[in-house]
């Protein structure tokens, strides 16, 4: 009977209005239905690159894996979305210190305004604030999906669900405070991520590169394997490709001139990656590989986020080219020169060329493309303010999801059984962990 006050205390919180109107001391801002109806599109298409990226880590891994690698990555959108709702857009994005934001001011989207527009860093913006936060909240969802590329085959989900609920907040949220939230030092300090250079790919890059050194290797990681569904590879990069119009596009916040010109730089800088990618491999192994030359879009989608807003569209096939030539040659260099199990080249593809795409960015962002940046790129005007300032928000960004991600997965290796037995291994993590399999009848036939 004592818990009853505080049962009722928090009942009355969850069904107090929670999309309140926000008290903004500046003027309403009026909700613009292009602009509205064009990133509600941009959040789907955001949102369809989960279940994207899911068939596209499932047709590399073995068959016996296929349902394990789904499931994890479709789980992401359940369990970071509901803590994104809580708790994770008000670390984001709330006025808070430089570091992070304050948990209370957006908790349970509290305080949210869906009848006017919003500001955020100085910049105002004509879609409601509740349309912002599910369109930031598909960002958050596939970035620590990205992380399980590299952990594939050999990770216990229950121990999988708590690293990656912990990691959204404690590692994901802070790192978009300092980019993206309301007074974050990278943005304060002038530095340029347009879609989630930093804040996704070279966090999400960072972080599977250290999981991967602490869980170690497959039990299988010497045999030879090949991708169980070439079909299914080419449809998740497909699925990618398409949703990254939303990722990049959208995050001009507005159906205008800056939407479309990231647009075709997404699109320029995954076509020369895909062919820098499949040349590298052409000339290196004597013949062009599909699932490379995917693999190879995508890098050069990941190269070109932080400036899909900031650069040309030879600027953009520039950076794409390097992109695809630059996270292969990084591949095989991980593959062949250390014993590091990155399955799916997690690190090679989102770390290195979120890497790569944070100081083209610093060398190539033009007020031609984008007049409201503060600085240009080294390379247009010879001043040096972005790119060091890029080159600082990536090596503290490197820093961090190195330090968080391996105190997260050791403190959670103290309670729950990280890797899953040998055993259960080579039987497959699909019968073992779930007790399914991807097509029945070929499993019964074995």
């Amino acid at each position: 009977m004592r818990k009853l006050p505080f049962i009722a205390a928090m009942l009355g919180m969850c069904m107090t209005p929670l999309l309140a109107h926000a008290q903004d001391a500046a003027a309403d801002l009026p909700i613009d239905k292009a602009n509205t109806a064009w990133v509600l599109v941009s959040s789907a298409l955001v949102m369809l690159m989960t279940p994207g990226l899911a068939f596209f880590y499932a047709g590399m891994v073995r068959r016996k894996n296929v349902v394990s690698t789904l499931f994890k990555n479709f789980a992401a959108l359940a369990v970071v979305g509901v803590l994104w709702t809580v708790v994770g857009y008000s670390l984001s994005f709330a006025p808070g210190s430089g570091f992070v934001g304050d948990w209370k001011t957006h908790f349970m989207l509290n305080n949210i305004a869906v009848d006017k527009g919003f500001t955020l860093n100085g910049s105002t913006y004509t879609i409601p604030e509740l349309l912002y936060v599910l369109f930031q909240m598909m960002f958050a969802i596939i970035t620590p999906a990205l992380i399980i590329g590299s952990l594939v085959e050999r990770i216990n989900f229950k121990a999988w669900l708590i690293i990656m609920a912990m990691w959204s907040l404690l590692v994901y949220a802070p790192v978009a405070h300092w980019v993206w939230g309301e007074g974050g030092w990278i943005v304060t300090q002038g530095g340029l991520d347009f879609a989630g250079g930093l804040v996704v790919h070279v966090c999400s890059g960072v972080s599977a590169l250290v999981a991967a050194l602490i869980f170690g290797r497959r039990v299988t990681a010497n045999e030879p394997a090949r991708p169980n569904d070439v079909s299914m590879v080419l449809l998740g990069a497909a699925l990618l490709w398409f949703g990254w119009f939303g990722f990049n596009a959208g995050s001009a916040l507005a159906a205008d001139g800056l939407a479309v010109q990231a647009f075709a730089t997404t699109f320029m800088a995954a076509a020369t990656a895909f062919l820098g990618w499949m040349f590298y491999d052409w000339i290196v192994a004597g013949k062009p590989s599909a699932v490379g030359s995917a693999v190879g879009l995508v890098a050069g989608l990941v190269v070109i986020t932080p400036a899909a807003g900031y650069v040309t569209i030879p600027v953009a096939m520039l950076m794409g080219l390097i992109g695809g030539v630059v996270c292969n040659f990084a591949s095989r260099v991980v593959k062949k020169a250390t014993r590091l199990d990155d399955a799916l080249d997690v690190f090679g593809c989102h770390g290195v060329g979120g890497i790569c795409g944070a100081i083209l960015t610093g060398l190539f962002a033009s007020k031609s493309v984008n007049p409201a940046i503060p600085n240009q790129g080294f390379l247009i005007d010879h001043t040096t303010e972005l790119l060091s300032t890029n080159l600082i928000a990536t090596a503290c960004t490197i820093a961090y999801a190195a330090l968080m991600t391996f105190v997260l997965i050791k403190f959670v290796g103290f309670f729950i059984k990280l890797r899953v037995s040998e055993e259960e291994e080579s039987a497959g993590l699909d019968d073992s962990q779930h007790g399914e399999f991807a097509r029945y009848r070929e499993q019964a036939s074995h």
